[in-house]
């Protein structure tokens, strides 16, 4: 396919800032109005697919099986799709503070260092992306405190915007890494930091852009799909006898790249690190042969499972890494349904949600999204994708 067939028109005002919450103002002791945020993240829209039927549904039913024109579907009525003995994959990547703000020696000039994976723990080197590049050359420090005790040598060139650095701190390893991401911040998509008022993340951030079952630390973007869910919907995926299986792969900012090709067979994906442990497998497979529904939380666990699935049909073990680029048309190995955000047009992450659900179908479901209000993004609302 070609990526000018992914171009759809998206209202900046529908692309989400901020996790789907309630908004409470309230006096404060000296008579100001202030605005208290409060995240509801199982509260935002879903949209339902289904692949065999082409139905889209967007509202909730009465008592008749009849839509409720205006009462959309929320997040939470994703479970009312699935039956006991079902397994929903989930990611539990970890997203750790990357970006950092700091100041050029000598100059003074103010840079932004975002943090992609340590290469070497013993040496304190990492892998980063620098702004602005063409000002941070090797031998070049860099200061993140106003103490100087966080300091950075620029040993290498990467990309024209990657930078090999070796943070000049001697203590121990653990303390080395709390200190440096207690000076980080959420690593936010560019799309969001620039559209807020104040162009940076907040405190809140940290939490809003992490899963609930977040415990394996690596990632540099959240895997979006999984930050719907809350503990009450865990319970009750429980309670439902709906099983949960946790894979790992650790986000990279490859999603977010512009492709620069109008044939999508010649662009490459960055490489991202995944592991799929024994657990995982024996419960995804047990569910498939037992003929149950498989569902895939978003699109890094598509990703992670089809580079993994064997061609019986069943998942395998895996520790490594992948580069699969999935569009249409492809052959899908292993989850019959699956969860996604709405992506923005262009993006690899549409054109992966398109070849799950059919290209025509999907479009279709965006084209309703931009036409109903849905939100887009990171925080935006969601597609459940049904093989039926």
């Amino acid at each position: 396919m070609k990526l000018s067939q992914f171009k759809f028109k998206l209202p900046e005002e529908q692309i989400a800032l901020y996790p789907h919450h309630v908004v409470h103002e309230y006096e404060n002791e000296n008579g100001e109005k202030e605005v208290y945020r409060m995240t509801r993240r199982d509260e935002s829209r879903l949209m339902v697919v289904h692949k065999k039927s082409e139905q889209i549904e967007m509202f909730r039913k009465d008592a008749d099986g009849n839509p409720i024109e205006g009462e959309y579907l929320q997040f939470r009525d994703a479970l009312n799709y699935f039956d006991e003995g079902d397994v929903f994959i989930f990611n539990d990547t970890q997203v750790f503070p990357a970006r950092l703000y700091g100041t050029k020696e000598k100059t003074d000039a103010k840079i932004e260092v975002f943090l992609l994976r340590e290469l070497n723990e013993e040496m304190r080197l990492w892998d980063v992306l620098v702004e602005p590049a063409r000002k941070i050359r090797i031998g070049n420090k860099l200061f993140f405190d106003d103490t100087s005790t966080m300091v950075a040598e620029v040993i290498d060139n990467t990309t024209s915007r990657g930078r090999t650095l070796r943070f000049l701190y001697d203590c121990p390893h653990d303390e080395f890494k709390r200190e440096l991401f207690a000076l980080g911040e959420a690593p936010l998509p560019r799309y969001i930091i620039d559209k807020r008022e104040v162009h940076h993340a907040e405190p809140q951030d940290m939490e809003d852009f992490q899963c609930i079952f977040a415990k394996n630390e690596g990632a540099v973007t959240a895997p979006a799909t999984g930050l719907h869910f809350t503990r009450e919907m865990m319970k009750r995926m429980e309670i439902r006898g709906i099983d949960a299986a946790f894979i790992t792969l650790h986000c990279g900012l490859g999603t977010f790249h512009d492709i620069e090709v109008e044939d999508l067979t010649k662009h490459k994906m960055d490489s991202e690190q995944m592991i799929i442990p024994a657990k995982a497998c024996q419960q995804v497979n047990d569910a498939k042969v037992a003929g149950h529904r498989v569902c895939a939380i978003g699109t890094s666990v598509v990703k992670a499972t089809e580079s993994a699935v064997g061609t019986d049909g069943m998942l395998k073990e895996f520790d490594g890494w992948t580069n699969k680029f999935i569009f249409p048309p492809y052959d899908f190995g292993l989850a019959d349904s699956m969860m996604a955000n709405f992506y923005h047009p262009l993006s690899t992450l549409l054109m992966q949600t398109a070849a799950f659900g059919g290209y025509d179908l999907v479009m279709e479901a965006y084209h309703k999204a931009v036409k109903n209000g849905y939100m887009f993004g990171c925080f935006g609302d969601s597609l459940l994708i049904l093989n039926d």
